[in-house]
Order: structure tokens, then sequence, then C-alpha cells
């Protein structure tokens, strides 16, 4: 089987579509309680507002874009792997790249989304707050995590 080969850069304007639907595809499978037509909504909003927002950068393997990580300052505001790709090092190399750049990170993250939970800690972030609601007041906790060094 042929290694696959992965680089990170800059995002740019021929990147959002493909980030935006890999934003929505990998939301469905980890933010599903939030119901499919809030992450609908909130997909087109990615597309024209929050990728536009951020410094965000992109994960290529094999020609394509596979996953994406953007920040404001030091606080990552979304990492997302296609599914596809999940679970092969790209969120853990996306990780290493944010911390190369920024070496203080902060997050939020959903409590049930114990995949990324795990992630984050794996790779050493701390649990440093708990909400009962997100930032949108919907019952879903969230937990602010940083990592120091």
């Amino acid at each position: 089987m042929k290694e696959r080969t992965s680089f990170i850069r800059p995002m740019v304007a021929g990147d959002v579509e493909r980030s935006a639907d890999i934003w929505l595809r990998a939301s469905k499978i980890a933010h599903g309680f939030l119901g499919y037509e809030l992450l609908e909504d909130q997909h087109q909003l990615m597309k024209d507002v929050y990728l536009l927002q951020a410094e965000n950068w992109v994960i290529v393997s094999d020609d394509q874009v596979v996953g994406f990580v953007g920040f404001i300052d030091n606080f990552i505001g979304g990492l997302f792997v296609d599914p596809d790709f999940q679970g092969q090092g790209y969120g853990l190399k996306l990780l290493q790249h944010a911390h190369d750049l920024k070496k203080h990170l902060e997050l939020q993250v959903y409590e049930r989304n114990q995949k990324a939970v795990k992630l984050y800690q794996r790779y050493g972030f701390e649990i440093i707050q708990r909400d009962e609601t997100d930032d949108d007041g919907l019952p879903f906790a969230q937990l602010t995590m940083v990592l120091n060094s």
C-alpha cells in the first residue's frame, strides 16, 4: 500500500467550499446532537463568514484538502478532518502546526464530543472550565481547554 504524503499550507479562496463541506460532514458525526437543520444553517455561515474571518491552514494529502484548523489569535475556532481521513494522524499534525505557530493555545469543545476531547488531552490540553451551555445558550456543555508551553 502506498504511503500518503501530506503537507500543511495556508487556506486559499479555492479551499473554502471543500473546507466548509469537511466541517459539515465531520460536524454531523461529532455534533449530531445539535440537529442537522442547525448544522446546515451554520454550514452557510462557515462559507460566508467564519472561514473568511479566521487564520486558516489546510492539510493536503494526495492533492486534496483533508482537514483544516482555524484560529483567531491563539484561540482555535475549529479543527476538522474529513471523516474519510480520520484516525490517520491528520488531526495531530494540524495540532502540532498550530502549536508551532502559536505556542499557547485555547479552544472550546463540546463535552459530548469525546473523540475530540481525548485527542486534545492526548496532545496535552488541560480542561480549565466547563460551561453548562454553548455560546448560543443551547443546553450542551462546553469545555474550555488550554495548552501552555
